[in-house]
């Protein structure tokens, strides 16, 4: 009997989502910053502490925020790992920066922290450091460093929601940070982002830039009897319909990482046999990190069985997934970069496997998708 597609991803829908779409409707007001605008910054400033939250329209948009916010000009240096989505590189390259691509780690695909300060010049002005699977970089050593040469640390938290350093929140420790909502992350609003400010001083520029550089929210707040184009900026505020998304999910939130974090383990427990024979590698959380769960990946030891794998799984009906590749090798990137050798971000580039994880995964369903990946390695092993 052929197995039912178990596909790589499948957004959560809690059935609130269409009442609060129906109240917005019903409202006659679709534009951004509404009440579901209100109540999504007010949770997330509450539960995580974080000094100011902006929603956005997706994670992008907060990351080009924050490249304005920092005043990223021509001549300017931003580090970043290869090992990324495009969008944390864009948005420096949009204001004229040169980006200063680092490594990851041996162990994770985190940007390797204690190569850094090798890469820092009078020019740097900013770290942009990805969590990769949530899973914390070394922020004790990035503050060091950042504190040291007086350079900005924005925390590109895309996968990080509900995730923690040293049991304090991911995007508490950047002067900025950036979230993404896009329908592959844990909580989504189908796309859609938000920007963390915790320096004070970038607060109420960031209002401006995010209303296309006028002081429109100090208006709607009775602050000013008129408002003006007082600063540059663009449209980064998202609708009022995808913030009453948004909120459905947060109520929800406690309730998905439950689930999510059960489903991880139990791939950890169904996979750990292989790791420990050397066939792949499991993800590796350092003592100062926290799991939650956004994504359940392996290292296999070559892209010839990372590929033959996928393959397996694909023919088994179950969808699984690679991820980013090296933006030092990339057709825009490859002739702007500075020749550095960075080979563990080609190691994940070319080896790493993003197996499914949603809501709605059942503990039989992870079973099964461990039991492929177990019989194509005993197989492969007699051959």
């Amino acid at each position: 009997m052929k197995r039912t597609f178990i596909p790589f991803n499948k957004p959560y829908v809690s059935g609130r989502e269409a009442l609060y779409v129906q109240q917005v409707l019903a409202s006659g007001t679709l534009s951004g910053d509404g009440v579901f605008t209100q109540k999504c910054h007010g949770f997330f400033e509450q539960k995580y502490g974080f000094n100011k939250v902006l929603l956005t329209s997706s994670c992008s948009d907060a990351l080009e925020m924050s490249a304005i916010l920092i005043d990223t000009k021509a001549g300017d240096e931003i580090i970043i790992p290869s090992y990324t989505f495009v969008s944390t590189a864009n948005a420096f390259l949009l204001r004229g920066a040169k980006i200063i691509f680092a490594d990851s780690e041996v162990d994770t695909p985190n940007l390797d922290v204690s190569k850094i300060e090798g890469l820092i010049t009078s020019k740097t002005k900013a770290i942009v450091c990805v969590h990769y699977a949530g899973i914390a970089c070394d922020l004790d050593q990035l503050l060091y460093l950042c504190e040291k040469y007086h350079l900005y640390l924005i925390e590109d938290a895309a996968l990080s929601i509900d995730s923690y350093f040293r049991g304090k929140p991911l995007g508490s420790f950047g002067h900025l940070a950036a979230f993404s909502f896009h329908e592959t992350k844990n909580i989504t609003s189908g796309e859609g982002g938000m920007l963390v400010v915790n320096e004070k001083k970038f607060i109420e520029r960031a209002e401006i830039i995010r209303d296309k550089g006028t002081n429109r929210s100090k208006y709607t707040r009775g602050e000013i009897a008129k408002y003006g184009w007082v600063d540059i900026g663009s449209s980064f505020l998202p609708s009022h319909l995808t913030a009453a998304v948004l909120f459905a999910q947060i109520e929800q939130l406690e309730t998905i990482q439950q689930q999510r974090k059960k489903l991880w383990q139990r791939y950890y427990s169904g996979l750990k046999s292989l790791h420990d024979q050397g066939f792949i590698r499991l993800p590796q959380l350092p003592e100062y990190s926290y799991n939650n769960a956004h994504i359940f990946y392996l290292v296999c030891k070559n892209e010839t069985i990372r590929t033959e794998l996928i393959a397996t799984l694909s023919k088994n009906n179950i969808g699984a997934s690679f991820h980013y590749s090296s933006l030092h090798t990339s057709v825009y990137f490859a002739a702007r970069h500075d020749g550095r050798a960075l080979p563990n971000s080609d190691l994940y580039t070319n080896c790493l496997v993003r197996l499914p994880m949603f809501f709605e995964l059942n503990l039989e369903d992870i079973d099964a998708i461990c039991q492929v990946i177990t019989n194509y390695f005993i197989d492969t092993s007699k051959n």
